[in-house]
């Protein structure tokens, strides 16, 4: 039930005010001034309870009983069908000759107002890999580059001549594992092949000194990933490459999420002056992020103690 923004009583309040007429014998002008209404909203309130009994005392709807000018429910059913074979607002107005505002009005009303609505949601596909290093998660983000103090994320200002123009991109690579989200991240200048390769070179070394043998790789479709050198490298390091399935960036939704989060503590988490004091608070926060902040989906465990136990799980069964 939504209240009425300026209603002087809730539900409670209304049903005291009853009580206090009905029941403890207040007169109506006394009740009336302990709520604060008029003696005329006390007699509504009194009433609707006696006639409807405590359903009485919420608010009613606004839309008046007659509509003489209401859309019938045929037009409605009409535009609908219409909607149903992806007709665009405009096409149903012109085809029903119907002003657009009140086309899009129903389509809202009725659950239609985006093409979307018209296909059922694609349902959650969630997977997680048993064992370390069975698959790991690789993607980047590109982060403009900070030059003379905090962009306008953190300082609200986006007035004229506030852009630093030329400033360029950085490149955040992120690795994370599939079955403890043990993450390794740099900062590099670009995402060229040569570079990807580099970086998944050093992401497996982390992982081995963890104790961690890394068995498959997932990217996206992205030049650096489906070039000669990469393929060459996973071959050489002896690991299966995974890609997404293209323009669904949720089937590497594990590194899309770490991102994310990366982008809120550490990213934008603090005021920079320069790009080089960013890039210095990565590791720390990093190693918050794997060895002590709690991780939602590891019942509330850093990455480094599911790391962990599952080294002790598995080391029971050998």
């Amino acid at each position: 039930m939504k209240l009425h923004a300026n209603a002087r009583l809730s539900v409670k309040g209304r049903e005291l005010l009853v009580d206090r007429i009905l029941r403890q014998g207040w007169s109506l002008a006394q009740a009336a001034e302990a709520a604060g209404v008029s003696d005329r909203t006390a007699a509504k309130w009194v009433r609707r309870c006696r006639a409807e009994g405590p359903a009485g005392l919420v608010d009613r709807s606004s839309v008046p009983v007659l509509q003489p000018t209401r859309t019938s429910e045929d037009r409605v059913a009409a535009i609908a069908a219409l909607r149903r074979v992806r007709l665009t607002g405009a096409q149903i107005a012109m085809a029903l000759s119907m002003p657009l505002s009140t086309v899009s009005g129903i389509l809202t009303r009725i659950g239609l107002g985006k093409l979307s609505r018209l296909e059922p949601p694609e349902p959650p596909n969630r997977y997680e890999r048993r064992t370390p290093g069975e698959l790991i998660h690789i993607d980047v983000k590109k982060l403009g580059r900070i030059r003379g103090g905090a962009g306008h994320r953190m300082s609200g200002n986006r007035g004229p001549g506030q852009r630093s123009r030329g400033a360029g991109w950085e490149f955040v690579h992120v690795c994370v594992d599939d079955a403890t989200r043990l993450a390794y991240v740099e900062v590099l200048g670009d995402e060229k092949a040569t570079t990807a390769v580099a970086f998944l070179r050093r992401a497996t070394s982390f992982y081995r000194s963890h104790g961690v043998l890394v068995q498959a790789v997932m990217t996206d479709n992205g030049p650096a990933y489906i070039s000669f050198a990469h393929k060459l490298a996973c071959k050489t390091l002896g690991l299966k490459h995974l890609r997404t399935r293209p323009y669904r960036p949720r089937t590497n939704g594990k590194a899309e999420r770490f991102i994310r989060t990366m982008l809120g503590g550490w990213a934008y988490g603090a005021i920079y002056a320069s790009s080089t004091q960013r890039t210095a608070a990565l590791s720390s926060w990093l190693e918050e992020y794997n060895y002590r902040r709690p991780h939602g989906s590891l019942s509330h465990k850093p990455p480094g103690t599911r790391l962990r136990e599952l080294n002790n799980l598995l080391g029971s069964y050998t």
